[in-house]
């Protein structure tokens, strides 16, 4: 059974992890995974260090902050506290690459999600603000595209204490 980039949205993760945990069958597997978003969405980490820079109160939205158990650490925790064995977490890297500065801001225009609704509830003057730091801050390539990086945590556990399959 796995959980994909759902435990950001759950209100009690430990509970959610529980349940996974009571639902697999002895000798199950149970897995998830969540973004990095302290450290390894850099998409993401971009936007709030500049937000924050600007806005202070911002740094109270950041999922970095919010979201505690998207880290090694916590999220193998979660999964032994609810009773799996042979918990193993990993990471997994994707590329993120935008053609230009302009690719990468479009994404936080439409409202939807936390990043999308702060920029929403910006003023004209306070957004343009904060698009330009991000301009102004952003590692271009060559060509003007911007190659980034955002990495996701994976965790697994065997329910019954067993010994985790491969990967």
């Amino acid at each position: 059974m796995v959980s994909g980039l759902a435990l950001n949205f759950v209100p009690e993760p430990r509970r959610a992890a529980a349940e996974l945990a009571r639902v697999v069958a002895p000798g199950g597997v149970a897995a998830a995974y969540v973004w990095d978003y302290a450290e390894g969405m850099a998409m993401m980490r971009y936007f709030w260090d500049a937000a924050a820079a600007l806005d202070p109160a911002a740094a109270g939205l950041d999922e970095g902050r919010r979201f505690s158990w998207c880290r090694p650490e916590p999220l193998g925790r979660l999964w032994e506290e609810a009773g799996l064995g042979g918990v193993e977490v990993r990471a997994v890297e994707v590329p993120t690459a935008f053609a230009d500065f302009d690719d990468y801001w479009e994404p936080f225009l439409g409202g939807q999600g936390t990043a999308p609704g702060y920029v929403a509830s910006l003023a004209g003057e306070q957004r343009l603000a904060l698009r330009d730091l991000l301009r102004s801050r952003m590692p271009y390539g060559p060509d003007g595209s911007i190659r980034l990086t955002a990495r996701a945590w994976a965790v697994r556990g065997t329910a019954g204490a067993g010994r985790p399959t491969a990967w």
